[in-house]
């Protein structure tokens, strides 16, 4: 969620349909009222895949004198030129409405390589890679986008070594030994709320039980589980992959 003093953004990152998207949209909204009830609030589900379910179609959260409306965004019904306005919306431009996923993918290529920031370079590279992968093969967006994407931590290394640096920078004036200390955790940190969000987009939203073991995976298991994700289908991949964790640990 985004906020303003005024008003307060909710979006929704949906692969599949769900029964439950028009409750869960009523219940954040009541949970916002209840912490700010002056705040407006609007409120988006954005399909990611193509599909024929009627559900992706459901606007609104009925009952009996409880009417509940929200928008509703399907990525393939959109215009592709839409995604090339703003270097924040290249991932999903191969997700929107065109007979051609793979040159639009070449066009994003072409695109990510013309930005000059290279944090954020990085960063939509890796989007697109995850993002692409949902409707072409993951081999031809590699080779498309000329990285092993998150296999090689391309993202992961930009924010880490941001971490360290400010790390050492710091231990210049507080002592050495704290501030590389505290850059390393700063990197962690920021790696682990990273993934957390790449698997919201692979797997869809994490039941907190599964947040919450993510978060007390140690760094070795985190960085396996960035490599491991990208093979992710559903939640029942990512529980198989923890339990094979915990069994290799009591091995």
């Amino acid at each position: 969620m985004l906020q303003s003093e005024a008003q307060v953004l909710h979006i929704e990152f949906q692969t599949q349909p769900d029964t439950s998207i028009p409750f869960r949209m009523l219940d954040y909204r009541v949970r916002v009222y209840r912490r700010f009830p002056d705040k407006a609030m609007q409120q988006v589900v954005i399909y990611l895949k193509p599909t024929t379910s009627p559900l992706v179609q459901q606007t609104s959260f009925d009952l009996p004198r409880t009417h509940h409306g929200f928008d509703v965004i399907r990525l393939w019904e959109q215009p592709v030129e839409t995604f090339f306005n703003s270097p924040g919306l290249l991932p999903f431009a191969v997700l929107s409405q065109t007979s051609d996923r793979l040159d639009v993918l070449r066009q994003v290529a072409q695109s990510v390589n013309d930005i000059e920031q290279p944090r954020l370079q990085n960063s939509i590279a890796a989007s697109a890679y995850i993002l692409a992968g949902l409707v072409l093969d993951q081999a031809v967006v590699g080779s498309v986008l000329r990285m092993e994407a998150m296999k090689e931590s391309t993202t992961y290394q930009a924010i880490l070594k941001e971490g360290y640096e400010e790390g050492i920078q710091q231990g210049i004036s507080q002592g050495m030994k704290q501030g590389i200390q505290q850059g390393i955790q700063q990197g962690i940190q920021q790696e682990r709320s990273l993934i957390l969000r790449l698997l919201k987009i692979q797997v869809g939203i994490l039941p907190a039980p599964l947040q919450r073991q993510i978060e007390a995976l140690p760094t070795d298991q985190l960085e396996a589980l960035g490599e491991a994700l990208l093979n992710f289908s559903g939640l029942a991949d990512l529980e198989s992959w923890l339990r094979s964790q915990i069994q290799n640990s009591e091995d």
